[in-house]
């Protein structure tokens, strides 16, 4: 989990253009941090990529905060 969480922060604090650090668990991707909808693709292909994982983009609308992504990581790599 530490790793998931590491990696999905890196990947996001990457294309977002922040510091990890300024990047909260919980904090809305859109609205707090300043994503947008390609970003959240960006996101999404980079995590298929480096989990060689599949995670349907209607899925994108649920990815809103950092824990989401992580959970969603999470169960993609289970099955």
């Amino acid at each position: 989990m530490a790793d998931i969480k590491k990696d999905v922060l890196e990947i996001v604090s990457m294309v977002v253009e922040k510091d990890a650090k300024e990047i909260p668990l919980d904090a809305h991707l859109i609205q707090d941090v300043g994503a947008d909808s390609m970003m959240a693709l960006e996101i999404l292909a980079a995590l298929e990529k480096k989990y060689r994982i599949v995670i349907p983009e209607d899925k994108l609308k649920e990815m809103t905060t950092v824990n989401k992504i992580i959970a969603m990581v999470e169960t993609a790599k289970k099955r």
